[in-house]
């Protein structure tokens, strides 16, 4: 999940035990959409739910651990108040990071591509608004 609040400054990140920062996410369960398990990773991980946008905001093949064969991962988006308190998983804290901010992470690739997103979205929704 990408996730980020209604002003496009911040996106919602999980710091996972090995990956660092991290969006929330994980597999899909027997008899879940993608959609579905994008919705139960996000509130999982962070205690807090939100509507996803319709489309992936992105798609990918990787592996996630070297001894797991490649996995094809779907990105959804949400726009969620960042006043909602954060919980989640115990000892894998979630925050909000300042868009701007570098994060670490072993996917350093998806700092700028949520970046670029995000701001897209921003657009998208000065356009709308107008």
């Amino acid at each position: 999940m990408w996730v980020t609040d209604p002003g496009f400054s911040h996106v919602l990140l999980v710091r996972h035990r090995w990956r660092g920062w991290v969006p929330p996410g994980g597999k899909v369960e027997t008899g879940e959409t993608p959609r579905e398990a994008a919705s139960r990773e996000l509130l999982e991980e962070t205690g807090v739910s939100g509507r996803l946008l319709p489309l992936p905001a992105a798609a990918c093949v990787r592996s996630y651990r070297s001894d797991w064969s490649p996995t094809l991962g779907l990105s959804y988006v949400a726009i969620i108040d960042r006043s909602l308190r954060l919980g989640g998983e115990a000892g894998q804290p979630s925050a909000w990071i300042p868009l701007e901010d570098d994060w670490q992470s072993v996917f350093p690739e998806d700092c700028d591509r949520i970046r670029r997103h995000v701001r897209q979205l921003s657009r998208a929704h000065a356009v709308s608004a107008r």
